[in-house]
């Protein structure tokens, strides 16, 4: 595992509640026929489920929310529609106001083989460079997640297989976070990495 540089502090998005002073595993599995078709359990080494995605029914938009183990939301995720450039707009509990946006994620190019996604933080007005970079290889279900611009890691995924999860039809993502990276936020970012690309292959892979 590659080390990570010095961040010069915690990287807190959501909230400094879900960042760890050492590095630590997560397992991200979209459920198997769920009916909104996208829901998320995120849980540690022990299995505890520790975040939650569930899919909002009947929405005009494609919306997600991010909740805690208790079922707090903490995240909305959101969809804008009509973006050329499959813009996701990530909104503070079940808000979608502009006031309460936190950030937004966007493809970099739309036709591409390798992912990248630009991540920008609501104060990054000018958006000329990201905050937060996202590149990887989607068909390989492995990516990193980066400080800015920068070559400092804050946390990487790739696919977990398990005769299990292939028979139930389960996609299961195993993501390593980085000490003092929040993991809320890590783990919000890879599931609009799955969004957009099921978006874009027309279907789930399993």
């Amino acid at each position: 595992m590659p080390t990570p540089a010095a961040f010069g502090g915690p990287v807190v998005v959501v909230g400094p509640q879900f960042c760890a002073p050492h590095g630590f595993d997560l397992t991200v599995t979209r459920k198997a026929f769920s009916w909104s078709g996208n829901d998320f359990a995120v849980t540690d080494v022990n299995g505890n489920v520790v975040l939650k995605v569930k899919g909002v029914y009947f929405s005009l938009r494609d919306r997600r929310v991010l909740l805690d183990a208790a079922g707090n939301p903490l995240l909305t995720l959101q969809q804008k529609i009509w973006s050329p450039h499959q813009r996701w707009r990530v909104f503070r509990g079940e808000s979608t106001d502009s006031k309460d946006l936190l950030f937004s994620v966007k493809k970099s190019r739309l036709l591409q083989f390798k992912t990248t996604l630009h991540v920008f933080m609501a104060s990054n007005t000018n958006e000329d460079a990201c905050d937060f970079k996202i590149k990887g290889s989607y068909s390989e279900r492995s990516c990193t997640v980066y400080l800015g611009e920068s070559d400092s890691i804050l946390a990487q995924m790739r696919r977990k297989y398990t005769v299990k999860n292939v028979l139930l039809g389960k996609d299961t993502f195993c993501v390593t976070v980085y000490p003092n990276v929040d993991y809320a936020f890590v783990a919000s970012l890879i599931i609009i990495l799955d969004e957009i690309n099921s978006a874009s292959s027309g279907h789930h892979v399993h």
